[in-house]
């Protein structure tokens, strides 16, 4: 018989305690996934628009639809929010923020900043359209 060699455990989620930096690490992968699936609604989007009238109103008819703008609002937070957590991320790669305040006003700053420019740009869109 051969003695069990122990080893230790690898630490895991349950391990440590959740902090915002670490959800928000996730969120920032998960809104990468996101933006696959919404640049496909824009691919959809730019097709219809050059094959031809049909095609776009079918398009503007989804987008238009609540389930529709739910979706595009979505997106449009997916990609405020991965751009900020990516500046985050720059920042950090440039040796700056690691201080716990730093890091946590990063955090913040993402996450604060991410729906507030989902919000302004969604305002600043319906009052050029004219609210349609």
């Amino acid at each position: 018989m051969t003695a069990r060699i122990e080893r230790p455990l690898s630490p895991h989620l349950q391990t440590y305690r959740w902090t915002l930096t670490m959800a928000l690490s996730i969120v920032h992968r998960a809104t990468g996934i996101a933006l696959y699936f919404g640049t496909l609604l824009l691919a959809w989007w730019l097709i219809a628009a050059a094959t031809g009238p049909t095609a776009y109103a079918n398009v503007q008819a989804f987008t238009g639809s609540f389930i529709g703008r739910l979706i595009v609002f979505g997106y449009t937070w997916a990609l405020m929010h991965h751009l900020l957590s990516g500046v985050r991320h720059l920042v950090w790669d440039l040796g700056y923020g690691f201080k716990a305040n730093e890091r946590e006003a990063l955090t913040w700053g993402a996450l604060i900043g991410g729906v507030s420019l989902t919000v302004l740009l969604w305002i600043v869109a319906y009052v050029i359209g004219g609210g349609r």
